[in-house]
C-alpha cells in the first residue's frame, strides 16, 4: 500500500492540475511558502492538520479527498501496460530458448 505522504502528494498534484493552478498559486492560496508546497508534493514534508485544511480549501475540496486512494484509470492502464510488456518479454525469451535448444539438440540417427 502506498504511504500516506505519497497518497497526499499525488492527490494534491492531481487536484491542482485539475484546477489548472501552479504550485506557487496553490501555496499562495493556502498561505504557505512555495518551497514548502514543493516539499509536500515531493513527499519530503508532511503538513500539519491546519495546513491540510488550508490546502483543501484552496483546492475547493474536502480534506478527506486529499487521502483518497482510489486507483485512477491511468494508473490501471500503466499497470496493464507493464504486465503486457513483461508477458511479451517472457514469451520472446521462451521462444529464443526453445529455438536455441532445438538447433543444438542432438539429432537421432536412423539405423537400417
Amino acid at each position: 500500500m502506498a504511504k500516506i505522504r505519497e497518497i497526499l502528494a499525488e492527490n494534491i498534484k492531481e487536484c491542482r492540475r485539475k484546477s489548472s493552478i501552479t504550485q506557487s498559486e496553490l501555496a499562495e492560496r493556502a498561505n504557505i511558502s512555495a518551497n514548502f508546497m514543493g516539499m509536500i508534493e515531493q513527499k519530503r514534508k508532511f503538513p500539519a492538520p491546519e495546513v491540510l485544511e488550508r490546502i483543501a480549501d484552496a483546492l475547493e475540496i474536502d480534506v478527506s479527498e486529499l487521502f483518497i486512494t482510489s486507483v485512477s484509470p491511468q494508473t490501471e492502464l500503466k499497470k496493464l501496460h507493464k504486465a503486457i510488456l513483461a508477458d511479451l518479454n517472457q514469451a520472446i525469451g521462451d521462444a529464443i530458448d526453445k529455438a536455441i535448444t532445438d538447433k543444438y539438440k542432438p539429432k537421432k540417427i536412423r539405423q537400417k
